[in-house]
């Protein structure tokens, strides 16, 4: 159904390959190996109860534009006030995609621009945005979406999805990944099996973070679901555990962190207590900073216990500023596109914890940055030298094509490909998934190409490393289950 436009570049077989015909021709060879296999995606941010549920989508700004503050961002910087930016009794889905388009200009370069491009054509197969066509474009994709084959779960079928992992509350009963995983006992109709699975990550930021005025009730209210009858720091650690172990039941194979800093503390078990007796006493205004990150950094080493004992995966996500611009937070609210990266340390602040569990057999500590002046300087030493650390696929602000080459060149050398995660698309936007796998693979393969020409490497070594970043590196860091007949 493309219209309006000649083909995008987006739709070259050769995009994101290198321009020197030699390397491009070994990156092509090295890609068609990988490029029909499987999506992983172990750690992820969509919703289970799109695929359980299975609504049609509603239409391209609702889709597209209003909860991708990548987009939005950029169009708020260009002068565009974020009401435009999100349907309301004034302004109607067709408006915001109209204000969209007429921003289009502006993605040139950018990452999301080669998402939402490629977004368009390979997965929905509309054309390009424009200002003159935006009202013909919002029309093809709503037809588009309406189609059966493009509801939620004919795509997963589509995409080719093994594993996809969602973000989930450690209260959350789970019971949208019961329904799942229930579904794929069916068959026929609308909840045919899905031919892969969706699992949940267990995310306890909300819990640990001794700061937030929330805290306490939280806390208040983990302890009275699952604390076993104890009570303060005790039933506290209890339920923390008790909830771990049910996201375990579910199928969870990691335990995400979003944290400030990676600054860790190992704190004896009575100091812990009086530590947090103090601070679950105190109102949130009149809260010691210093007693406050002393809480959460040791809360980290003990997640990591826990992970040892549980043989959860744990992540860290740390080194953002977020809702950077207070007004826009009051308004908005947060996820409006003012998080911004700041400069983030390793080394001393993961001491503690990895001088008590660094070299514990089976725990596996995934580290993410946003801040690549790390990479080379901490990220791969301490990848290459702890059996428990691997390198986070780039991650936010650098989950871009450019960016994945740069981090690729700049860790091999320390640490190999072997230190690494495997891709990690880390998205909320579900018609994102294939083409940001594609393009990681793509990117790997040039990355590959070019020690190959190099002479650095062979290319039978170069096809075996592709295969195993693809398929068989997600699998070992994040304890998924070999492919069926593999």
């Amino acid at each position: 159904m493309t219209t309006h436009h000649d083909l995008p570049a987006v739709a070259d077989p050769d995009r994101l390959f290198p321009a020197d015909p030699t390397t491009r021709a070994v990156a092509r060879e090295l890609f068609a190996l990988v490029e029909k296999a499987p999506i992983l995606s172990p750690h992820g941010h969509v919703e289970p109860r799109l695929l359980a549920d299975d609504v049609s989508f509603t239409d391209a700004a609702t889709l597209l534009v209003t909860p991708d503050h990548y987009v939005t961002r950029l169009l708020h910087a260009n002068g565009v006030g974020l009401d435009r930016l999100r349907p309301s009794e004034d302004t109607s889905p067709r408006d915001v995609w109209r204000a969209f388009c007429a921003g289009w200009p502006a993605f040139a370069g950018t990452a999301s621009g080669y998402w939402i491009a490629s977004e368009l054509h390979h997965v929905l197969g509309v054309g390009q945005p424009s200002e003159k066509h935006a009202d013909a474009l919002f029309d093809d994709i709503g037809a588009v979406l309406a189609r059966p084959d493009h509801r939620p779960r004919s795509l997963f079928r589509r995409f080719g999805i093994e594993v996809l992992a969602t973000t989930d509350d450690p209260l959350d009963p789970l019971d949208t990944h019961a329904r799942l995983a229930a579904a794929e006992d069916r068959s026929g109709g609308p909840d045919a099996p899905l031919g892969g699975r969706v699992i949940p990550t267990f995310r306890p930021d909300r819990y640990l973070a001794a700061g937030a005025p929330a805290w306490s009730a939280a806390v208040d209210e983990l302890i009275a679901v699952a604390g076993d009858g104890h009570t303060g720091y005790v039933g506290y650690l209890t339920a923390l555990a008790n909830r771990r172990a049910h996201f375990v039941a579910h199928g969870a194979v990691s335990a995400d962190h979003g944290v400030a800093t990676p600054e860790t503390l190992d704190l004896d078990p009575v100091p812990a207590r009086e530590l947090f007796d103090r601070l679950r006493a105190t109102p949130v205004a009149e809260r010691d900073p210093a007693d406050v990150a002393a809480f959460e950094q040791h809360m980290l080493v003990e997640m990591a216990r826990m992970s040892v004992d549980d043989g959860l995966v744990m992540t860290l996500h740390p080194g953002i500023h977020r809702n950077h611009h207070p007004e826009t937070f009051a308004r908005y609210g947060p996820d409006t596109g003012h998080d911004i990266p700041v400069r983030t340390d390793f080394t001393a602040a993961l001491r503690p914890l990895l001088s008590r569990f660094g070299t514990e057999p089976g725990f596996h500590l995934v580290l993410f940055t946003t801040d690549e002046t790390t990479f080379s300087r901490e990220l791969a030493p301490l990848a290459g030298f702890y059996p428990s650390v691997y390198l986070g696929a780039p991650w936010w602000f650098l989950d871009s094509p450019y960016a994945i080459r740069r981090f690729r060149e700049a860790v091999t050398e320390t640490a190999g490909f072997s230190r690494s995660s495997g891709f990690v698309d880390d998205t909320r936007a579900f018609l994102s998934i294939p083409v940001r796998h594609d393009a990681a693979r793509r990117v790997e393969a040039g990355v590959l190409a070019r020690l190959v020409t190099e002479h650095r490497i062979t290319q039978s070594q170069a096809a075996g490393i592709i295969v195993d970043l693809v398929d068989a590196t997600p699998r070992r860091v994040f304890k998924l289950p070999s492919r069926p007949g593999a």
